[in-house]
């Protein structure tokens, strides 16, 4: 189930990400803690995914779903992805789904585009 919809310049929130970080923002004491999600080139494919907890908001920031930030540099490479969490056997993680992806490697935080 999606708890944000947006246009495909925007990302896409599902609710098991935003409940993860509202469980964060609980366990750490901080109301503004967000997810970052900055692309960087590198990683096996070409462009990896860095991901960190964050409370701050900067000017060339875009907040999605009050849970998920990135940057201006950033946006054009997730525009249109989905963000989830998911609870498995050997682990859990937030996971990003890319349509501007045209691979990907198997760890999942490196991939290429067009």
């Amino acid at each position: 189930m999606l708890l944000y919809l947006y246009t495909m310049d925007s990302v896409i929130v599902e609710e098991s990400a935003v409940k993860r970080i509202e469980e964060l923002r609980a366990a750490q004491g901080k109301d503004a803690l967000r997810l970052r999600i900055t692309v960087d080139s590198g990683g096996c494919s070409g462009f990896q995914y860095i991901l960190a907890l964050d409370e701050v908001v900067g000017e060339d920031d875009h907040v999605f779903g009050d849970a998920v930030v990135c940057d201006d540099i950033s946006l054009p490479y997730l525009k249109g992805s989905t963000v989830s969490f998911a609870k498995g056997l050997v682990g859990s993680e937030f996971k990003i789904e890319n349509p501007n992806a045209v691979s990907g490697c198997g760890c999942g935080t490196s991939f290429s585009m067009m």
